[in-house]
């Protein structure tokens, strides 16, 4: 064990946090509620964004300066990039948190961690949310023990890939969305017109890649049964992209808000979903789905580095590929059409296979408990008030 930071013992904690994109904004926030309420007098400094200024963070920089996604994009705004690299562990540097706290983003997050380690050895540092070292790219796990002393897992299989490829100590501290349960509790689908969920992506390049091959399946379904509802969650600030991506579409679905789409997950008959944390959210919520995923051609290329059997979450914490998947070329809009059908019908043994494994996922789950948030304020606190382990 590493002493903590010098003449800090018996005075308030002081936290450095750092988000790089919204969804390690909304984890921090939790964490931030999490830790105030387990030690009230408590200071915290970083990287956010709305969610975590709205808990007291006086944010270094607008966290839209980093929250960039895909190879163009980042090379445009590198030179920002490397800047606010070199800011941000300067800023810890010159802070001396009794903690660092990197929240998920490793292409930035962990560039800062790696320098500050070199300086300031003394920090502790906790990575919340791991990397998918247990996708592609198993070397960065035995990397980061060099600069990181406990990694955080959302997922239940995760600790255990950090163990088998050499990586530091990892504790499962359960996903986020178990403290959502209650919202997501599968409910009875009562009678009317069957509801058809479509979510073709919260991103930009998403959208406009999934929302077309989604409406040639729409109209595939609707040659064979007439009654469905068809309804799309609006990802926040992608109502235009999604309008203008609806062009062509057979019909016009309802846009739902971000407030109706819990609701709708748990009256929905089945889903139609692109690859994501909507996928975890649907089987929590109890709704058979087919899932799809297209990238550009440059990033497909890539495919070989995947060493995972399935890209679909739900089917990594069952342990078995429940949930069909169609990726890249297999996504057509016949194979997505055909492997709906079934789910549609309420009576199928398909159906009822999906429905029995989300029930496993979801025990699965719950094996940290019902609130990873507290479970993760104790780890943080213990680092900052004992150092590292």
């Amino acid at each position: 064990m590493r002493a903590a930071p010098a003449g800090r013992a018996g005075v308030t904690p002081r936290i450095f946090l750092i988000a790089g994109e919204a969804s390690g904004d909304a984890l921090g926030a939790s964490l931030m509620r999490a830790l105030r309420k387990a030690r009230r007098a408590i200071e915290f400094s970083g990287v956010g964004g709305e969610a975590m200024a709205g808990e007291g963070l006086a944010s270094l920089f607008p966290l839209t300066d980093i929250a960039v996604m895909g190879l163009a994009p980042v090379l445009a705004r590198l030179p920002k990039l490397v800047a606010r690299i070199h800011e941000t562990a300067q800023a810890v540097i010159d802070a001396g948190p009794d903690c660092l706290v990197i929240i998920d983003s490793p292409d930035f997050t962990h560039r800062v961690a790696r320098k500050v380690r070199r300086v300031r050895p003394d920090i502790p540092i906790v990575d919340y949310v791991s990397p998918t070292v247990w996708a592609w790219r198993p070397g960065r796990a035995r990397r980061m023990r060099a600069y990181v002393d406990c990694v955080l897992a959302l997922l239940p299989f995760e600790p255990e890939a950090h163990e088998r490829l050499g990586g530091p100590r990892c504790v499962y501290v359960g996903h986020p969305l178990v403290e959502r349960l209650d919202e997501l509790k599968p409910a009875p689908r009562r009678g009317g017109r069957p509801l058809l969920l479509v979510l073709p992506g919260s991103r930009r390049a998403e959208i406009r890649r999934m929302t077309p091959l989604y409406g040639e399946v729409v109209a595939r379904l609707l040659r064979e049964r007439d009654d469905l509802d068809v309804a799309i969650p609006v990802a926040p600030n992608m109502e235009a992209v999604l309008r203008e991506a609806l062009r062509g579409w057979p019909i016009t679905p309802r846009l739902l808000s971000q407030e109706e789409k819990y609701p709708a997950f748990r009256r929905a008959r089945a889903a139609l979903a692109t690859s994501g944390v909507a996928t975890l959210e649907l089987a929590l919520a109890g709704t058979p789905m087919a899932v799809a995923y297209r990238v550009s051609a440059p990033e497909a290329l890539l495919r070989f580095m995947v060493t995972v059997p399935s890209i679909v979450l739900p089917n990594l914490i069952a342990g078995e590929n429940a949930i069909p998947e169609f990726i890249q070329e297999a996504a057509t809009p016949r194979a997505l059409a055909q492997a709906l059908t079934p789910l549609l019908d309420e009576t199928s043994k398909t159906r009822a296979a999906q429905i029995a494994a989300f029930a496993r996922i979801r025990a699965r789950l719950l094996g940290a408990g019902s609130h990873p948030s507290a479970r993760v304020a104790a780890i943080v606190l213990d680092h900052a008030t004992r150092g590292r382990m």
